[in-house]
């Protein structure tokens, strides 16, 4: 077995050597959109919006921009994605929708349905191939290419709905990879398949030291808490007396800043972690670079991207667009150091999408990213614009500076003595933690961190308040309100509804809110 890593890895080394760039980043895009308006241009959304004309024009793209507004999830569905639940064919993209993400993100209690092609499968594993070549970057040991790879996401067990399967991104994901691949897909099929997450975890943990596992893959607070039962179940100090190859994690969903400290633990040695961006919309990048805090757009995959900048000329407090046609930035026009919302037109029937994010560009040339937030869960009440990007880089430095494990936070804004404040829920198992200690750090990091955030505290925001809870109780809303496992995170930020059912948990579990 030894020797198959040895071919891998010098098979990806010969790849990068012999890779030629063929065009620019704007070539890229520009041919994206072009065969996806070429495809999509007798579909009804196609016909209604004219793709044949835009196609026609010497402008096409700003024609494209100026004909096709900006569509949020709602109003794609209302529109468009109800006949495709339907069963019509043709409707945003051609043919019928052989499956349906489901998908709350971390703000909506109801499941939204986002179609999932067959061309957009093709490009998710086109994606996933280009990350495998970029491995190379890391100086992986060989034999990391030949060991199994635990992905944790999602049943592959697909409820099917007339003329569709719907499901978890991540299992449909899974249901769908290379045959090549199997024989290093972990858990497999047969665990993979199990509907109830518990019952995949005790699977999982048990059988755990009989697998070979060099790469796990999933959202940090559930490979957390997989690779903690496994450490208790069989008795060990850490999760490489299990796995002694384990060498890569590659996460996603949430940022990894809260985990680190807390992941160091569980482990006996140093591993590489690689981070990716992907959504029930599609797979958009991944880090290319060690010691870069990036992620790399994939720009020839079956996604266009255009970028709106997060600013009060573009969205109201409450992350909403102002304008259906606004002024959009393609690849070649963002800068550095600038947010933007996403905007996407996809292989999937996506049409200048609001997906929701709010990314930065830290390297141009290299067209790198990172995610800072949401559009709606920026918390702006009175003007302080704290970003979740804010909210981990202070809650990992609360946590190294008062060595403490913090895994899950929250927060939300109120009104308070006719000004506003903000009240944290900090999720943490050590004992002792003094609340007005954490209290009084991460409100000075957060005004070191954010000047409007400064500014409003010696105006406006009057307060913060901490509460210290138990990081079981944050797993258990999940749970709670069915959405346990897979690729579901808690919210950083809580409104409405969903504060209201967070408060109404911890009532129920005795706890004061």
């Amino acid at each position: 077995m030894p020797i198959i890593g040895n071919l891998i890895a010098r098979s990806l080394q010969i790849k990068k050597q012999f890779q030629i760039a063929l065009g620019t980043p704007r070539t890229y895009q520009l041919q994206v959109l072009r065969r996806l308006l070429q495809k999509a241009q007798f579909t009804e959304f196609g016909t209604a919006y004219q793709f044949t004309r835009i196609l026609l024009s010497p402008h096409w793209v700003k024609e494209y921009q100026h004909t096709v507004p900006i569509h949020s999830y709602n109003e794609m569905h209302r529109r468009w994605w109800y006949k495709c639940l339907e069963g019509q064919a043709d409707v945003t993209w051609p043919g019928k929708v052989p499956y349906f993400a489901l998908s709350s993100g971390t703000s909506e209690s109801s499941s939204k349905h986002i179609p999932v092609t067959k061309d957009m499968l093709r490009n998710i594993r086109k994606v996933g191939m280009k990350q495998l070549y970029s491995m190379v970057n890391f100086n992986l040991p060989a034999k990391t290419f030949e060991k199994g790879i635990l992905m944790l996401g999602g049943t592959t067990a697909l409820n099917q709905r007339g003329d569709y399967y719907e499901g978890d991104m991540s299992g449909i994901s899974a249901k769908n990879i290379p045959r090549w691949f199997r024989a290093f897909y972990k858990p497999g099929e047969k665990i993979a398949s199990k509907p109830d997450w518990d019952q995949r975890i005790r699977l999982i943990v048990r059988k755990a030291p009989e697998w070979d596992v060099g790469t796990i893959c999933g959202i940090p607070a559930w490979v957390q808490i997989v690779m903690q039962n496994i450490v208790e179940y069989h008795g060990v100090q850490h999760i490489h007396e299990i796995w002694p190859n384990l060498a890569v994690y590659i996460h996603g969903g949430v940022s990894i800043e809260p985990y680190r400290e807390s992941f160091k633990r569980l482990l006996g040695k140093p591993i590489t972690f690689i981070e990716t961006y992907m959504a029930s919309e599609g797979s958009f990048g991944f880090q290319a670079r060690p010691g870069v805090r990036g992620i790399k757009l994939v720009l020839n995959a079956g996604i266009f991207f255009e970028f709106i900048p997060f600013t009060q000329n573009y969205f109201t407090e409450d992350g909403e667009l102002i304008h259906a046609y606004p002024r959009t930035y393609l690849i070649d026009e963002v800068e550095e150091g600038v947010d933007y919302a996403v905007v996407l037109s996809t292989c999937a029937g996506a049409w200048r999408y609001l997906i929701g994010d709010v990314v930065r560009f830290t390297d141009v040339a290299e067209h790198e990213i990172i995610i800072v937030g949401r559009t709606k869960q920026f918390l702006s009440i009175c003007g302080e614009h704290l970003s979740i990007d804010n909210m981990n880089k202070a809650i990992d430095i609360v946590s190294r500076k008062l060595g403490i494990c913090i895994r899950e936070f929250a927060v939300t804004g109120m009104k308070y003595q006719n000004l506003f404040a903000h009240k944290w829920y900090i999720g943490t198992d050590n004992p002792h933690v003094n609340a007005e200690q954490v209290k009084a750090l991460l409100d000075q990091t957060l005004c070191e961190l954010n000047d409007d955030y400064a500014v409003e505290r010696a105006s406006a925001l009057k307060e913060i308040f901490v509460e210290i809870l138990p990081n079981e109780l944050f797993i258990g809303f999940l749970r709670h309100i069915g959405k346990e496992g897979g690729m579901n995170k808690f919210p950083r930020v809580l409104k409405n509804e969903k504060l209201a059912q967070w408060e109404e948990y911890l009532r129920s579990q005795r706890i004061p809110s």
